[in-house]
């Protein structure tokens, strides 16, 4: 077999360079990474990475922090990521806090101590001030998805300015009748989204002086937006005209109950979601996208800077991820003001 002395042979440069190459632990010219990594491909050499790790310190190793797999939040989040990593040789050691009673605890406790990483991303986790001290105590770079935590680089969209937003599109087509479909306890603890997005509704319908009307779902799923769309919709108090859901699978679901109710949509009833999930464009969903793979590919592209010691830019915690206001055919001016 071809050992890493025979590839710095075949490309001429020493075998130095040819770990710093193929490790990506160091920095040469693209001439030289091109040569060097021709002559591994025709030698068959591939980078023993217990050895590169034990000179260089690292691992090659990110571990991703999440509460589940099981949503396409994070799902989606996950794909990104690991594209990323795949792209930059790197692996990933997954590790889901919610699996059964007390696991979190031991992921953040024990697991993530015990295991060699190079960094940690923690995605949707509102950690207490114990449990992000314990993640520091690990020594290595930590970038979250979904935070803010304090004195930790996040990547985040401003989840209030969007559920405002999303809510004073309906306003602006003459909608007064707007309720919110938010998440339930479940979603308290770790994501907060539930309770963020519905502050964002409220500010709206304070600002244009609308009463609100709001129910929450048992979950951020198109079964629970359908349940929670018809309660909404059968009310014999009035109906709302609009509904803003705080996810796309919750849109989803509240057009399933309207159309399976006899309503329209968008003629009788106009819905509004937040998130970019592919099934939006099969039903003609309104929604504000966040691009949750490319928040995991950002993740990622911080944490490699961390790792470089490349120091990300002054403002870097402060800003928010872009997110995409994408019009479709679930909203429209109300029925009345069509006449």
């Amino acid at each position: 077999m071809a050992g890493i002395k025979d590839v710095a042979a075949r490309a001429g440069v020493s075998s130095a360079t040819v770990s710093r190459t193929l490790s990506g632990n160091g920095k040469v010219s693209e001439a030289t990474r091109q040569k060097v990594q021709e002559a591994a491909d025709e030698l068959g050499y591939v980078l023993s990475y217990n050895a590169s790790s034990l000179a260089s310190g690292r691992s090659r190793n990110i571990g991703i922090v999440m509460p589940t797999v099981g949503r396409w939040y994070f799902s989606q989040v996950l794909e990104g990521a690991a594209a990323a990593l795949i792209d930059a040789g790197y692996d990933l050691t997954l590790y889901n806090t919610s699996d059964g009673p007390g696991h979190r605890e031991s992921v953040l406790t024990e697991m993530l101590r015990r295991k060699r990483l190079d960094a940690v991303i923690a995605v949707a986790l509102r950690l207490t001030d114990e449990e992000l001290a314990q993640l520091h105590a690990v020594g290595k770079p930590i970038v979250a998805i979904g935070g803010p935590l304090p004195k930790t680089h996040t990547i985040r969209v401003d989840e209030a300015n969007i559920s405002a937003f999303a809510t004073e599109h309906l306003i602006s087509l003459g909608h007064r009748q707007i309720a919110h479909i938010g998440g339930g306890e479940e979603l308290v603890r770790d994501f907060r989204l539930g309770s963020t997005r519905r502050d964002g509704y409220e500010q709206a319908m304070g600002r244009a002086g609308l009463d609100c009307m709001h129910i929450n779902s048992a979950d951020f799923s198109v079964a629970s937006g359908a349940q929670a769309a018809k309660t909404l919709l059968a009310s014999p108090h009035g109906r709302p005209t609009g509904i803003f859901c705080a996810s796309d699978e919750l849109a989803i679901g509240a057009i399933l109950a309207a159309e399976a109710l006899g309503l329209r949509v968008p003629e009788d009833l106009s819905v509004i979601g937040i998130d970019g999930h592919e099934l939006g464009e099969v039903f003609g969903l309104t929604t504000i996208s966040q691009d949750p793979k490319g928040q995991g590919a950002a993740a990622v592209a911080a944490v490699l800077s961390l790792l470089a010691q490349t120091p990300l830019e002054s403002d870097w915690i402060q800003r928010f991820y872009p997110t995409e206001f994408v019009v479709r055919s679930s909203t429209s001016v109300p029925a009345d003001l069509r006449r």
